[in-house]
């Protein structure tokens, strides 16, 4: 929160703000510290992010990323974009001036899925049309509740998420074309729905192995959604992209941006591996 009262709170009426920044460390801008001022300098970003953790309803990942494409990462889900914006200048210059360079970053939100099913179409496709259900029968109500139950937590997640420490993360952007007769906003609903659905069934298979979070990013940011995979294992990640791809949805409609792949480790062994 602003220290200045006329600094005015910017919270989306639902959702989080997802902010996820990577850095190259400037190794010779690093070796002109003295011995006092790097262990001071990781001391004020060990504060830093301890004081971010300590936000209400704040998320921060830190992570090493693998390739050369950058050095450290971090993930920062929060609901106020004055303190993500706060909490990203912090982070910029928490080691001194000109230590860490900005590599790439992405803006995004926590959103919900506009080809969630719900209660009503449940109700009338799956129980009354595919199962036979009466309503007001016990077995139709009963089913309902649990499907209730059941969006009522997935939605929690997809809006305010609790990220596992697994130790593989992966991060790309990605919109929907928009060329000609394979232009995604041309479809009807109902055909943008049923090629949504079985991609989801293809991430369903991956229950327990990877978690997935999409945000919504346009308006925000040059793609339309970031995608952020969590995994025990990179095959999984490497799998579960790789068998998307044969989804029509993906295989017709489906833009890419780079991948980024990083493991979230903790402060003192973050700095180890990148050598500060």
């Amino acid at each position: 929160m602003s220290d200045d009262p006329s600094i005015s709170p910017l919270v989306p009426r639902e959702g989080w703000h997802v902010l996820h920044l990577f850095y190259a460390v400037d190794h010779a801008q690093w070796s002109m510290q003295d011995d006092e001022e790097r262990r001071s300098a990781k001391t004020r970003l060990t504060t830093l992010v301890q004081e971010i953790r300590a936000t209400k309803d704040t998320h921060l990942l830190t992570f090493a990323v693998v390739t050369p494409k950058a050095d450290i990462g971090f993930m920062l889900l929060t609901p106020d974009l004055q303190d993500a914006n706060r909490f990203e200048k912090q982070l910029s210059l928490s080691l001194g001036p000109g230590i860490l360079d900005a590599a790439y970053s992405y803006l995004s939100q926590t959103e919900r899925s506009e080809y969630t099913t719900t209660a009503e179409q449940y109700a009338e496709q799956t129980l009354k049309e595919e199962k036979g259900l009466e309503p007001g029968t016990a077995e139709f109500d009963q089913a309902l509740e649990e499907f209730e139950e059941r969006m009522e937590h997935y939605l929690q997640h997809r809006l305010y998420p609790v990220l596992p420490d697994w130790p593989a993360i992966c991060f790309y952007p990605m919109s929907k074309r928009r060329q000609g007769g394979d232009n995604w906003y041309s479809l009807p609903f109902d055909e943008r729905k049923r090629l949504m659905g079985g991609h989801a069934r293809t991430g369903r298979a991956y229950s327990g192995r990877i978690l997935q979070l999409i945000t919504g990013s346009t308006g925000l940011d040059d793609w339309e959604w970031g995608v952020t995979l969590l995994a025990k294992d990179t095959i999984d990640i490497k799998s579960i992209v790789y068998e998307m791809r044969f989804d029509e949805v993906s295989a017709r409609f489906g833009e890419f941006g780079e991948f980024y792949i990083g493991l979230q480790l903790p402060l003192a062994e973050l700095f180890r591996r990148v050598c500060l």
